[in-house]
């Protein structure tokens, strides 16, 4: 099992570094598409939806991204404040009154594409203006969940949500607060991107805060749905590692989030 989580997580690398580093920014936004289509291919799953189903969804998408990207990418800046305000004020209610997904409802796949088109949206978005800015922007969300891991792992006591992720802690939250503190420390000062970020400190110590704690939702609210749903794995597409979603739950909270951030500042 460990030798197939290795070998997958070798052969991820590999192929993001090749659509970051090698492919034409046009190649690199189809590849973000496809990632979005099997995405919405395991939210259907999530839904209870048959394989014919659940490919429709993944094609729809597919068609979705094509359309923001060559007919309406005016509208990208609304669709990432529509995240925004969905992930801070919807899915908090969404955790309070545990709301499910239903096998066949409109709102169901709304919601879909609430979660998977503005994830899209962002790392196109990111990615047209550096690399390395939607590098940072992922690796803060993995730097979060890594810190959040240790420090619960060793010093753990209060849950977090036990009813939803019953291994997540305050303790582990504190942890992925301090490490992205830390991390974005390093990146304003001796990254690529150091002297780039046109805002007083104030206001990135809290606009870090945000995109930890939105990050911290976006996992918790994947883990929900999978529990609702009774499955472990929203797939089995990435051996050892579960599904697309599985890869990307934090990421769907906060890259949109970090994006609509990144518009104010260019605006």
């Amino acid at each position: 099992m460990l030798r197939t989580r290795v070998i997958t997580a070798l052969l991820l690398v590999a192929g993001f570094a090749l659509i970051l580093f090698a492919l034409p920014p046009l190649a690199a936004t189809l590849a973000f598409a496809l990632v979005a289509a099997l995405a919405a291919w395991e939210w259907g799953g999530l839904m209870r939806q048959d394989p014919p189903a659940r490919v429709m969804y993944a094609f729809v998408q597919l068609l979705f991204c094509w359309q923001l990207a060559v007919a309406a990418p005016q509208l990208v800046p609304v669709l990432l404040a529509v995240s925004a305000v969905f992930w801070i004020a919807v899915v908090p209610l969404w955790f309070r009154f545990k709301w499910t997904l239903s096998g066949n409802d409109f709102v169901g796949y709304l919601l879909g594409a609430l979660v998977i088109l503005p994830t899209w949206a962002a790392m196109t978005a990111l990615h047209a203006v550096s690399v390395w800015l939607l590098l940072a922007a992922m690796a803060l969300v993995w730097v979060a969940d890594i810190a959040a891991y240790f420090v619960g792992r060793a010093f753990g006591k209060h849950k977090l949500a036990p009813a939803i992720s019953p291994g997540k802690t305050w303790e582990g939250v504190a942890g992925a607060v301090a490490g992205v503190m830390v991390y974005g420390t390093i990146v304003l000062n001796f990254s690529p991107l150091a002297g780039k970020v046109p805002l007083a400190t104030p206001l990135v110590v809290l606009l870090l805060l945000l995109l930890t704690a939105v990050s911290v939702m976006g996992d918790l609210f994947e883990s929900l749905l999978k529990r609702q749903a009774g499955i472990k794995d929203s797939s089995n597409l990435l051996p050892g590692h579960g599904g697309v979603l599985d890869r990307i739950d934090a990421l769907t909270s906060a890259l949109p989030l970090a994006a609509l951030i990144l518009y104010f500042v260019r605006a």
